[in-house]
């Protein structure tokens, strides 16, 4: 039996009413080559995860793909590795039942990189007489479904790719800029977990960055190059896995492969000015200041400050340090809080200077979400869920779905705040293995 728990994407939804794929989580798929030797089925944990983290980055304004429904079994359960309760263990070390579910997602396609690269290499390959028809026909197939209003349809072939790498490149580093600007870590974010539409797509080992640490990496599997501050050049090398699967059907016009090659040479350009850019907005400022960007992520670093709060909390732009403080995880010295008050007086200098600080004031709170993705919130949910009670879930899919507003008190005072020292390090909390 099925239980509906959640419909979250409504029939008249602006970005889907004329287009949509639906991809199908099903607890029923039966073993698969492409599960790894696994039963295919997904688990109501990573379910709610994925549910509840589609519609969030909706309303953050990062594009993605969505939630339509969200079925639980009442009587389906698979066993899966997990983690204990009050585990430290860096990898899951119990078999627990988790009751099995479907989630179903929506987007306009679910086209990788690391299918065009598939299709590419069948090319390169000669696999078969029209190995390189096909890699031209799923690349077309990718412009129909995903840029067809972008992309002018009286050029030719050729020129069309052309245009194809310039969107491309511009959706991924916009995206990737999101994913910083409201602390997003894609764990594992290679090009089968690319989207070719640049949006967010396979919410596995995810998480949100909540301590400040450039180099977050929430899934045990991963490593530095998945970490938070390396998806930049993450998407570099997506966007050249991209660049190179296409590139082959540009070989018989010398002037648009000039043109293309150009176009992803451009690319770590690209992503540089779009993430200045977003720093700029972050701290309520007219242009990027090296220097000032520098101190502050050190300064983040040696305080331990929450990533969410402490940008929130500038946002108010505060004259004093001790506003900051309800960010910082720790104690400081009065040597750090001399050099944050130095730091806090220059930016103000520099906000100051450019123009209303109330305007300015609404701006960054625009950019700078007030609720976040706290994981240790999440889990008392899903382990609410599995007992049948989805009270929880549907308060977070509610509190996360307005996550710029000033909300009540009481939505205040229980997600507002910083992780609790119970939950530093723990199994299913900190970190996790993939979370299917």
């Amino acid at each position: 039996m099925l239980s509906v728990v959640f419909e979250a994407l409504s029939s008249t939804s602006s970005e889907f009413d004329c287009f949509v794929n639906f991809y199908v989580r099903s607890p029923w798929g039966g073993p698969t080559p492409y599960c790894r030797g696994g039963d295919g089925r997904a688990v109501l944990r990573s379910s709610v995860r994925e549910f509840l983290a589609q519609e969030y980055m909706q309303a953050l304004g990062v594009p993605t793909s969505r939630s339509l429904t969200l079925y639980a079994s009442k009587s389906e359960t698979v066993k899966r590795p997990w983690y204990s309760q009050n585990s430290y263990s860096t990898d899951p070390d119990v078999l627990m039942d988790d009751p099995v579910a479907i989630s179903t997602r929506v987007a306009p396609s679910f086209l990788r990189v690391g299918q065009l690269e598939l299709f590419a290499r069948r090319a390169r390959n000669k696999a078969h007489p029209r190995a390189l028809e096909e890699l031209s026909m799923i690349v077309s197939h990718l412009m129909e479904r995903e840029y067809k209003s972008d992309i002018n349809q009286n050029l030719g072939f050729a020129d069309q790719l052309v245009e194809l790498a310039t969107l491309f490149r511009q959706r991924l580093t916009s995206l990737v800029t999101n994913w910083l600007r409201v602390g997003y870590c894609q764990g594992n974010f290679n090009s089968d977990n690319c989207a070719a539409g640049g949006f967010t797509l396979d919410y596995g080992p995810f998480g949100f960055c909540e301590v400040f640490d450039p180099w977050f990496q929430p899934w045990t599997g991963g490593a530095e190059q998945f970490s938070f501050f390396y998806q930049p050049i993450a998407a570099e090398a997506n966007y050249y896995m991209f660049w190179k699967a296409v590139r082959p059907l540009l070989s018989e016009d010398a002037d648009a492969l000039e043109q293309f090659d150009q176009v992803g040479r451009s690319f770590a350009e690209v992503m540089e000015k779009q993430v200045q850019k977003m720093w700029t907005a972050k701290l309520g400022l007219t242009e990027f200041n090296p220097e000032l960007f520098k101190e502050l992520m050190q300064l983040m670093t040696n305080s331990a400050v929450d990533y969410t709060i402490f940008f929130r909390e500038l946002s108010h732009i505060p004259e004093d340090v001790s506003a900051l403080k309800k960010s910082f995880y720790g104690k400081t010295s009065q040597q750090l809080d001399e050099q944050w008050q130095s730091w806090l007086k220059s930016w103000r200098d520099l906000v100051i200077k450019d123009g209303n600080l109330a305007e300015i004031s609404k701006h960054m709170k625009q950019t700078n979400p007030k609720y976040t993705w706290r994981e240790w919130l999440i889990v008392p949910a899903y382990q609410q869920a599995m007992q049948g009670d989805y009270t929880l879930v549907k308060e977070l899919q509610e509190v996360l779905s307005y996550p710029y507003d000033e909300q009540s008190q009481d939505v205040e005072d229980k997600y507002y705040r910083l992780r609790p020292k119970a939950f530093f390090n723990a199994g299913g909390v900190s970190h996790y293995s993939c979370s299917s």
